[in-house]
């Protein structure tokens, strides 16, 4: 009985697999992706000096954990759990509480991040059609605080 339960489980593990690697292209973002910080930039800067980003199909949406360092010691893990065309709460940062993600194409996602209802800033995702490289651009416009100009690059470590 325990072998035929295993071989089940197995099979439905196997099928999600394969289903991930020919399913739709937005699974291309489900990994660990660890910051490229040589090739990302950062204005007005300093940017951090690692993160690592992990993003997992859950239940109720793609569940993103971000974990970051900077160069003063601070860091931060912000979470959130979210689906396209809605907006969902954020939670790790100061910076902004909730994220509306909109989809572009099939490897390209924009989100506007929001701080008690007034717009922080947007960012631009896009995963390479081979799913190893990512790129984020985030954009704040100079309003109430200096203008942002974020490109970060990032490498999947881990599918």
């Amino acid at each position: 009985m325990f072998s035929v339960l295993l071989a089940a489980l197995g099979g439905t593990i196997w099928l999600h697999a394969a289903q991930a690697v020919v399913g739709s292209p937005r699974d291309l973002l489900i990994g660990v992706w660890v910051l490229d910080v040589a090739r990302s930039t950062y204005a007005p800067g300093p940017g951090p000096v690692s993160e690592t980003r992990i993003y997992a199909r859950g239940p109720n949406g793609v569940e993103g954990a971000i974990q970051r360092r900077f160069q003063d010691g601070r860091s931060e893990r912000i979470e959130y759990i979210a689906e396209y065309d809605r907006e969902y709460p954020v939670t790790g940062t100061d910076a902004y509480d909730h994220i509306l993600l909109k989809r572009v194409d099939e490897l390209t996602a924009e989100a506007v991040l929001s701080h008690a209802g007034r717009a922080y800033g947007t960012a631009r995702r896009v995963v390479s059609r081979d799913g190893k490289t990512m790129t984020i651009t985030f954009r704040r416009d100079a309003g109430a605080s200096p203008a942002v100009a974020n490109v970060s690059r990032y490498e999947k470590v881990e599918p």
